[in-house]
Formats: C-alpha cells, sequence, structure tokens
C-alpha cells in the first residue's frame, strides 16, 4: 500500500464498523461522534506505525525524532545533544554517521540531495536505517529505479527496514503538513515492489556481497 494511500486504508474498514451500528459508545459511556471515531483510528495508526521505531538503530532514532520536530530545518545544538543523549546517540555520532550538518551552534538533517554519490553500504563503519532510506530517495530521484535496484541490492536484508523507516517518515509529514517532504517518501514505497524486482531480476543480490550487520 502506498503510504499516500495508508491512512484511508485503515479508515475504510474501521468506519464501516461504525456505521454497521446505530448508537457507538465510547469507554465511558458517551456516544462516538464520527469526528473522535477518525481521531481514535489515526491515533491507532499512528501508535501500530511508532512501535516499529524499537527495530531501528539508535541514530535513525534520535533523526526520526528531530525530523518530527525540525523536518530539514536547522535547530539548536543543545537541543540536539540532550535528544542524542536520551537516544543513547551524540551530535558527533550523528554527523560521523553522516546523519546530520553540525556547526556554529546549530544541527540539521542532511537532505538526499547533499549526501555523498559515493556511499558504499558495504564499507559505512556506522550505518543506519535512515541513511539507507535517504540514500535510496537519492538515486530514485537521480537514476530511476533501476539504480535503485542496484542499491537495494547492496542493503541485502536491511533493505525492509528502510521501507518501514520511509512508512513512519511520510506519516509525520503527513501530520504535520509538509507535502514536498512526503512525496519523496510516498514515491520511494510506490517504487518499492518494481525496485524489489529490477534487483531480483538483474541478479544483483547474488555478487558475492558480504551481508550487512549493524
Amino acid at each position: 500500500i502506498a503510504p499516500v494511500d495508508l491512512a484511508q486504508s485503515v479508515i475504510g474498514p474501521g468506519m464501516a464498523i461504525y456505521t454497521r451500528f446505530g448508537k457507538v459508545l465510547d469507554a465511558e459511556g458517551k456516544p462516538l461522534t464520527v469526528r473522535d471515531a477518525l481521531m481514535l483510528i489515526n491515533q491507532i495508526l499512528d501508535e501500530t506505525l511508532s512501535e516499529q521505531e524499537g527495530d531501528f538503530d539508535a541514530d535513525s532514532r534520535w533523526a526520526m525524532t528531530w525530523f518530527d520536530q525540525m523536518g530539514f530545518s536547522e535547530g539548536d545544538y543543545g537541543v540536539a545533544e540532550t535528544l542524542a543523549v536520551a537516544r543513547n546517540t551524540s551530535v558527533a555520532g550523528l554527523v560521523e554517521a553522516g546523519v546530520i550538518k553540525s556547526g556554529q551552534g546549530k544541527v540539521r538533517l542532511l537532505k538526499p540531495s547533499e549526501l555523498p554519490g559515493d556511499w558504499d553500504p558495504a564499507t559505512d563503519k556506522r550505518l543506519t536505517v535512515w541513511e539507507m532510506v535517504h540514500h535510496l530517495i537519492r538515486v530514485l530521484e537521480a537514476g530511476g529505479e533501476s539504480a535503485a535496484a542496484e542499491l537495494m541490492a547492496r542493503l541485502r536484508t536491511k533493505a525492509d527496514d528502510a521501507r518501514d523507516l520511509a512508512y513512519r517518515l511520510y506519516n509525520i509529514c503527513e501530520r504535520r503538513k509538509r507535502a514536498a517532504d512526503a512525496l519523496a517518501y510516498n514515491s520511494l514505497v510506490q517504487s518499492w515492489p518494481e525496485i524489489a524486482r529490477l534487483s531480483r531480476e538483474q541478479g544483483l543480490g547474488d555478487r558475492g556481497q558480504e551481508e550487512l550487520e549493524f
């Protein structure tokens, strides 16, 4: 399901149940309005997507929280470091991982267009799911699905984590009304089946590359 359709795919069945009955009550026994029902459905969707965060590395969890608050805009170093400590990482480590740019008391996430074109996940000493998502977006936008398929093959089994994070980031963009950023994540997930097919078809996954591990 494309991220742009995910909310509707959940709302549809939920509202079908709601309209089946003459009256729906909440936990306190009060009538549940359509508006309240929609809010509950979206809340459960957000909670379900949030549960996946525990599967991501610490740097990616930091980046996701920062993205929720700041997007790709600058923020204060002190706030970034405080959040980093809470996420069991550091601003210096995030710079080393290629996730952020830091200087003059400010921190911001690197956009896909700012990432290095010669990135190789096999030699990345601090590989993050965040990097995977945004390098896939960079390659997809620059070289299309075939180029993205080659990169996906080098990610091996970690590619599925990137897809899950792309869903989560789209959900954040939709909630924060960031249409331009949402488009990139939606495009990646929509293209995912074809990218995966091309990766298998071209036999790119059988080049004997070492399995990636965090």
